[in-house]
């Protein structure tokens, strides 16, 4: 899969989704379900939207010991998602068993990710609330170096972290990057954060854009504007 820009579709019900997801004629987007709708809907959110046509990022951030994230994504691995993800902090041991989990026997799996840092992570809540006492760039940059040891195919990073992230683990190491913003957008609870153009420059590999897309007067074309500033136009 080459770049491309993700919606984040972090919607109450089914209903929701279904109603935003009509209003694109011409692409079928490449759709984030995070926790929120899935613990409301279930799998059958995820089959529907794949019958429909779309990608699907499944954002359940998966962090517990290593057996328990195994059997969780064999589990997942069902659902026919394209990506999935786990969470780096959860360690190296962890991250291989998801992999295994993942893995169907026939060899195949989704693409599988691990969130280094949450882009609502500023330097002074990673001091006083989790005692880190590490710039957090390096703190990216150490999670993601993990996760290329335990073979997986890439990271959740700021955009500001993505250049780097491709200099330690390589070009092919995928960075998917939430925290964009247009220029006229609130900010929000998000705090490392690039608009398209600037995460595209920066290297990002595929954008999650939320509330800028799923809350605009015309969503459609918010998306519209993403794909032609992230994607259609030469850097």
């Amino acid at each position: 899969m080459g770049k491309d820009v993700i919606i984040a579709c972090d919607f109450n019900s089914a209903s929701e989704v279904f109603d935003f997801l009509d209003l694109f004629k011409e692409r079928k987007p490449f759709v984030k379900i995070g926790m929120e709708l899935f613990n409301e809907e279930g799998s059958f959110i995820v089959r529907e939207i794949k019958r429909r046509g779309h990608k699907i990022f499944l954002d359940l951030k998966s962090h517990d010991i290593p057996n328990t994230v195994k059997k969780t994504m064999a589990v997942l691995t069902r659902l026919d998602v394209d990506i999935c993800d786990v969470h780096a902090s959860g360690g190296i041991r962890m991250m291989e068993y998801a992999l295994e989990g993942l893995t169907r026997p026939d060899g195949t799996r989704p693409l599988l990710i691990a969130i280094t840092q949450l882009t609502s992570t500023d330097q002074q809540m990673l001091e006083d609330e989790l005692l880190i006492r590490v710039p957090v760039d390096k703190v990216v940059m150490h999670y993601a170096n993990n996760v290329r040891k335990a073979g997986l195919d890439g990271v959740v990073c700021s955009p500001r972290e993505a250049a780097e992230v491709h200099r330690v683990c390589g070009e092919k190491f995928l960075t998917v990057t939430p925290g964009i913003r247009f220029e006229d957008s609130e900010i929000g609870d998000q705090r490392r954060i690039m608009t398209p153009a600037q995460a595209k420059l920066a290297g990002s590999d595929y954008i999650v854009v939320g509330r800028p897309i799923t809350q605009a007067k015309d969503p459609v074309e918010a998306y519209e504007r993403c794909c032609r500033d992230f994607i259609d136009q030469e850097a």
